[in-house]
């Protein structure tokens, strides 16, 4: 993921304290609207969805530490190393890229995945095709650290490009399917030259003064792009990471990690784009916190808006603590995950929820019964999450609205926040402006006696309604 330090994030609500504040991610201004129709019918597609399932998984899950970030020479807490990995800078690499001899994910079933997501309610994937460390679980021709290499034990597996077996799973199934790809590689030799060490996160010469170097990283990155839009099957979501390599004249100097930019890192997005589109008409591309014609939607991370956005948006939180696999890592609970998404759809933005395999290519057992529970809360209110837009008046104390596209269809999602969810025995909550309901039914239960006085609803419940767990969901029709 792209981590950022002590951002300037007062639109946004953290969703469990103040550890997350360095995994922050500031969305950037000046959104742009596509013009391409294919992309606006892509997007509002995109929109119907609103629970999405992201996966980082990667060599590093084998370690059980953060993804790629340990190679950064920035001393910030989440890229701490572990003195058993490496003395030394140079040593804790050499064995972090030996950890592509011993990745072996043996119990890898992309088919067990779909189908407990799906049931969920997860309706799109996400999956890390390539991240910031450079290995690439994708079958590439421009690199040999990546899956399918002979130096990889999983390469002799039949599913070993895990990249073509995730997308044609979750295909199968309907969802739409996502890439995510890292456009720095701390792997390459244009990118992190080993003449220099690497300072930080960003390339570690002047692309003015050295060129041809970088113009061999721009054509080994379009290279791998290419790859990935050709060779694995309708791919609907290009989803860019790295907001650092980025045209200089896009640095937004009021964000922190942007001002440690201090050289053009161009990587001609305009061609990338464009091929990526000739590859696969309509797809939405998201390169991240670069404003303008190829930030399709906006990806606030870890953090739910405040307030309603009024252009697309996803926020990209992790089940866990953690983006990528940790032993022992504390998940959400099921009422969390399900008062998240509410607030989420509530404001206009999808839920793109962070799962990370483990070293054997599984999920904890957890994360089943995560997705169990879920599932059977979504199997009573899907019809009030899925394919709506936003009313105001959006949030009011406990209550969170929706509506169906036509607007004829209003739903009011009621949460308490405490540790176990109990509806009370009345409800009353005010109706939109213009909203007269002639019918009015609590998902999951037969029967309920409900009146309207002015411009508000009050809900009586009957005494037995251990059905409504999470959150009450009132669904009302003019």
């Amino acid at each position: 993921m792209l981590i950022r330090t002590k951002a300037s994030l007062l639109f946004l609500s953290f969703l469990t304290g103040s550890a997350l504040l360095s995994q922050a991610h500031n969305v950037s201004e000046g959104y742009q609207k596509p013009a391409d129709p294919l992309v606006v019918q892509n997007l509002e597609q995109w929109q119907d969805l609103k629970f999405g399932l992201f996966m980082h998984w990667g060599t590093y899950s084998q370690w059980g530490i953060v993804e790629s970030w340990s190679l950064c020479p920035e001393d910030e807490s989440w890229t701490q190393r572990k003195p058993e990995h490496g003395k030394s800078y140079d040593e804790y690499v050499k064995n972090y890229e030996n950890l592509q001899t011993s990745f072996n994910p043996v119990r890898f079933n992309p088919q067990k995945w779909a189908d407990a997501v799906k049931k969920a309610g997860m309706k799109y994937v996400v999956f890390t095709t390539k991240h910031h460390d450079g290995f690439a679980m994708f079958d590439t021709k421009e690199s040999d650290y990546k899956i399918t290499s002979s130096k990889t034990p999983f390469s002799k597996n039949p599913k070993a490009d895990v990249t073509k077996e995730i997308f044609s799973t979750f295909r199968k199934e309907g969802f739409k399917i996502g890439a995510y790809f890292s456009k720095p590689d701390w792997h390459s030799d244009d990118y992190w030259w080993p003449y220099f060490p690497p300072k930080d996160r960003n390339v570690n010469y002047d692309p003015k003064k050295y060129p041809e170097r970088w113009e061999n990283f721009k054509k080994f990155t379009f290279n791998q792009l290419n790859e990935i839009t050709s060779n694995y099957g309708k791919i609907d979501i290009l989803w860019l990471d790295g907001g650092w390599v980025r045209p200089f004249h896009t640095i937004d100097p009021k964000v922190e990690w942007q001002r440690t930019i201090k050289t053009e890192q161009d990587i001609d997005m305009d061609k990338i784009g464009t091929m990526a589109r000739k590859n696969q008409p309509g797809i939405i591309i998201v390169d991240r916190t670069v404003p303008g014609k190829w930030e399709n939607y906006v990806t606030p991370e870890q953090a739910v808006p405040e307030h309603a956005l009024s252009i697309p948006w996803e926020s990209c939180i992790t089940m866990g603590d953690s983006f990528s696999y940790v032993p022992g890592d504390h998940y959400k609970t099921s009422q969390k995950i399900i008062e998240t998404l509410v607030k989420i759809i509530s404001r206009g933005g999808n839920y793109l929820m962070n799962i990370a395999p483990g070293p054997d290519g599984d999920y904890d057992a957890i994360v089943y019964e995560r997705l169990k529970e879920i599932s059977g809360w979504m199997d009573q209110n899907q019809s009030a999450v899925f394919s709506t837009r936003t009313v105001a008046p959006y949030h009011e104390g406990n209550f969170y609205y929706t509506q169906s596209k036509d607007g004829n269809t209003l739903n009011v999602f009621h949460l308490n926040e405490k540790s176990e969810y109990q509806a009370p025995s009345e409800l009353t909550f005010i109706l939109p402006e213009k909203f007269n309901p002639k019918s009015l039914n609590v998902l999951g239960l037969s029967k309920v006696h409900w009146k309207k006085s002015g411009n508000s609803i009050t809900v009586q419940f009957p005494e037995n309604r251990e059905n409504l767990k999470y959150a009450a969901v009132i669904q009302l029709k003019q």
